[in-house]
């Protein structure tokens, strides 16, 4: 059994990974700002699932929400950076610099402060495991995706920086990085509340899920501890790589 603590665990993939990790007999604390549908959660889980209300961006509020975990959820053996968030789809020059900032504050900011608090203990227990939810818009640019995409390809370089840092520690560090995914508020919060033009986003799609991204996390937090992944990038079937854009003048 293993104490995994998951952030964004009130809907989505955090949602999903604290419920098939409890399946599989491990205890979660799942964080998140929305305490109710966190209580809601542990009243459907149970007794190993342990929610901490949070926000990753309120870095004083990270530092006591982790000193108030009990003893029995204490020692963190992995940590799943699953909190992020997409706002807006406008082009560089047309985009809200608010929109911008949170995105920066929550997919970096956040991610790093809670690594930062937390992977000491792995280091000195000589054993832990560091998966961060990456994106596959931090590798491939495409139109809208500016800062949202260069949040995640911080994510992917930081992933691989700590694994630099972290050689002969025994702490494993993989960041995974999905595709086109349904299933979640990301796009209805990327449209802010656009609900109609969200659906539109994964119509006719087959978009990966929610469980599909658990069952992930699960393969990676089983294997043996010896095997590091490095990066795994997933994509629906239905999508695929476009070719490069050519602008001609008329």
């Amino acid at each position: 059994m293993k104490t995994v603590l998951v952030t964004g665990a009130s809907a989505g993939f955090g949602q999903a990974i604290a419920r098939l990790l409890v399946e599989k007999g491990d205890r979660v604390i799942g964080t998140a700002r929305r305490k109710d549908r966190l209580e809601a959660l542990a009243n459907e889980l149970g007794d190993q699932f342990y929610p901490l209300e949070m926000d990753v961006t309120d870095f004083a509020g990270v530092d006591k929400a982790l000193a108030s975990l009990p003893e029995s959820f204490s020692t963190i053996d992995v940590l799943v950076n699953n909190a992020g968030l997409a706002l807006g789809l406008e082009k560089a020059h047309e985009a809200d610099i608010k929109d911008w900032m949170t995105m920066i504050e929550t997919n970096t900011m956040g991610l790093v402060y809670i690594t930062r608090q937390i992977l000491p203990a792995m280091v000195e227990r000589q054993s832990g495991q560091v998966i961060n939810i990456g994106s596959t818009a931090g590798n491939y640019p495409y139109m809208g995706g500016n800062v949202y995409g260069a949040t995640k390809a911080f994510v992917k370089q930081f992933s691989l920086n700590l694994r630099a840092d972290l050689a002969g520690t025994k702490v494993r560090v993989t960041n995974v990085e999905p595709g086109l995914c349904g299933g979640t508020e990301f796009s209805n919060i990327r449209f802010k509340g656009d609900d109609s033009r969200a659906t539109q986003t994964y119509e006719g799609t087959n978009s990966i899920q929610p469980e599909d991204i658990a069952n992930t996390i699960l393969w990676l937090i089983e294997q043996p501890e010896h095997v590091n992944v490095n990066r795994i990038e997933l994509m629906p079937t239905s999508q695929s790589f476009g070719g490069l854009t050519v602008t001609r003048e008329e």
